[in-house]
């Protein structure tokens, strides 16, 4: 999904073109799959293969969901940024101390224990 800078007069043309709402972000956007060349005055600077400079800088071997419209990694408040790709699910020998430091592992066996007594 790519997010559009549309004015309002110009509105109708986007949607002519594909373009669809989005009433929570009160933007028009590309919906995925579709082609943004019609949508080229209308897209971010960088226009569809924008990278935002941190996503380029940051080394890492797992993808980053990246804001396409403001141009910013996206993280939730519960994400933990592991440094290398791996499941936390299976254990891993690099990633347990952090785990452990931010409460994740606590967590997730304090719902393995809840789950094995519903069993």
């Amino acid at each position: 999904m790519m997010f559009l800078k549309v004015p309002f007069a110009e509105k109708d043309e986007a949607k002519a073109l594909g373009a669809r709402w989005n009433g929570e972000r009160k933007s028009w956007y590309v919906p995925d799959g579709k082609a943004t060349e019609p949508f080229a005055r209308w897209l971010p600077p960088g226009g569809a293969d924008f990278v935002p400079a941190i996503a380029a800088v940051t080394p890492r071997s797992h993808p980053v969901t990246v804001d396409s419209y403001a141009g910013k990694p996206v993280a939730g408040k519960h994400f933990i940024d592991l440094q290398h790709l791996c499941n936390p699910f299976e254990g891993c020998a690099h990633c347990a101390p952090r785990l452990q430091e931010v409460g994740w592992q606590a967590a997730h066996d304090e719902v393995q224990a809840m789950l094995a007594s519903l069993r």
